[in-house]
């Protein structure tokens, strides 16, 4: 695999600087993919969320995990230079859902939901992963975004898992979409965000952010410490 000649020391450089941060129904667990409308969805050009940070608020640990994945995915994750790590350790009141640009060492963040599987008791925290059809949990391990669709929970994104602890991930139909429950207000009104039933839901007036930051071909990479 080629590399900069720079990107072994900005990616030690990245890991040194990193600083440790601390419902309601989503996702069918079958979507018949192959028989919805994928219409053209055009991105913006650059993505709205500014990676204006300038430390990651991620475990250096999970980092290193996220980057070890890149590099072990390398010919399906197609684009490197930005990539998006689900820290599950924290509440769901926390922003979870890291945007981060590898090659600036730049990031932000966002709300977003886990599956009701993965929290029965709906505590605000995840308890535990699983691949398992009609589990409604979230599944850990490295994704890699895929296309757009128009489904039962309007435009979302496919994500297919490239480990043995997500490989069901397409199948499960666990994919990005927006969600009511997902929405800053729900912290405010209730301390926690409500539930999905696996998928990476956000707030309504985030999904265009996370559309354009993320695009086709990059990394997800979900994970508890």
């Amino acid at each position: 695999m080629d590399k900069k000649p720079h990107q072994s020391s900005r990616r030690a450089a990245i890991i040194a600087g990193a600083a440790v941060a601390v419902g309601a129904v989503a996702c069918s667990t079958r979507v018949p993919f192959l028989a919805e409308p994928t219409p053209p969805m055009p991105l913006p050009a650059r993505p709205p969320i500014a990676p204006t940070a300038s430390r990651f608020a991620v475990d250096p640990k999970i980092l290193r995990r996220a980057l070890a994945a890149l590099d072990e995915h390398a010919k399906t994750i197609t684009a490197r230079d930005r990539i998006a790590i689900v820290d599950f350790s924290a509440p769901s009141s926390e922003p979870m859902l890291h945007f981060l640009d590898v090659e600036s060492g730049k990031a932000s963040r966002l709300l977003v939901a886990h599956g009701s599987g993965s929290d029965p008791g709906h505590t605000g925290f995840l308890k535990s992963f699983s691949n398992a059809f009609g589990s409604n949990a979230s599944s850990e391990g490295a994704f890699v975004t895929d296309n757009y669709y128009v489904g039962k929970h309007g435009r979302s994104q496919r994500l297919i898992g490239l480990d043995a602890t997500n490989n069901n991930a397409l199948d499960r139909a666990i994919v990005i979409h927006s969600a009511w429950y997902a929405n800053d207000e729900m912290v405010t009104a209730h301390g926690k965000l409500g539930r999905s039933q696996g998928c990476f839901a956000v707030g309504e007036n985030k999904l265009d952010d996370v559309f354009g930051f993320l695009g086709q071909g990059r990394l997800v990479y979900a994970v508890r410490a």
